[in-house]
């Protein structure tokens, strides 16, 4: 088993992080350049910076905070929010940023996924999708979980795959927030369809959730979570010692 990675992410609103439930009921957390700080210090692996009323705003994504996170942090950091050209990309790498994520942005024109790996790399190209079941299908969402793109979500992701997404991560709607534990079901579905690195987004509660998702479902690469980790609920470190003990491989 590879070694798992343990990312926390910050979903910035108008230069605040900001946390609700199933998308929706957002409250104010802190500072994303304090968040980031304190992550980068303590053991997370990754951090990944979403500004996620971009493109339901239909603007650029801001890059002074931007900025000013990416010079606290001293590991991989990811960013997304209103990526919608390959010179957003640019923009956005210059202010700090060590990878992209484009989700709506993909959905309007899905040639940037390829032209953005061509000219970056795969490795530097993050597909974010944002999943919702409907009536029991798996669907795509835009606009931060607002509008339904009427997208099957597994071919979608193959589909952005094959165009030189070098990354997956996959929101779920249903659990985010929730605290219910990992979308098994979901991820596995995505893994079963890509070989590219697939990081798990929405409804961690505690740390065994990780330990249970790791288990299950080997093929996923990493964890994502928010509220847990923002709020002390649990501990990176505490949760990598569990890794550990559960004999699951964690950069300690």
């Amino acid at each position: 088993m590879i070694t798992k990675r343990i990312i926390p992410c910050l979903d910035v609103r108008n230069g605040r992080v900001v946390k609700g439930v199933n998308f929706e009921g957002l409250q104010d957390v802190s500072s994303p350049v304090a968040l980031a700080q304190y992550y980068s210090d303590n053991g997370a692996d990754e951090l990944v910076f979403y500004d996620i009323t971009a493109s339901s705003d239909g603007r650029k994504l801001f890059t002074d905070i931007l900025c000013e996170t990416a010079s606290k942090v001293f590991i991989p950091l990811t960013v997304g929010g209103g990526i919608n050209t390959v010179a957003d990309f640019d923009r956005v790498l210059k202010c700090g940023a060590d990878k992209v994520s484009v989700n709506s942005g993909a959905i309007r024109n899905p040639q940037l996924v390829y032209d953005a790996a061509k000219l970056y790399g795969d490795q530097c190209v993050v597909l974010s999708v944002d999943v919702k079941r409907v009536d029991g299908v798996f669907r795509v969402f835009a606009k931060g979980g607002r509008e339904n793109t009427g997208l099957e979500a597994i071919s979608w992701i193959k589909r952005c795959v094959d165009n030189g997404a070098g990354e997956i991560v996959v929101n779920s709607i249903d659990t985010d927030g929730v605290k219910g534990g990992f979308d098994l079901e979901m991820l596995d579905a995505v893994c079963n369809v890509v070989s590219v690195p697939v990081i798990a987004s929405g409804g961690a509660g505690k740390a065994d959730d990780f330990i249970t998702l790791f288990k299950t479902l080997p093929k996923v690469d990493a964890g994502l979570a928010a509220s847990i980790f923002h709020f002390g609920e649990v501990k990176i470190s505490d949760l990598k010692n569990l890794m550990a003990e559960s004999g699951i491989p964690a950069r300690r």
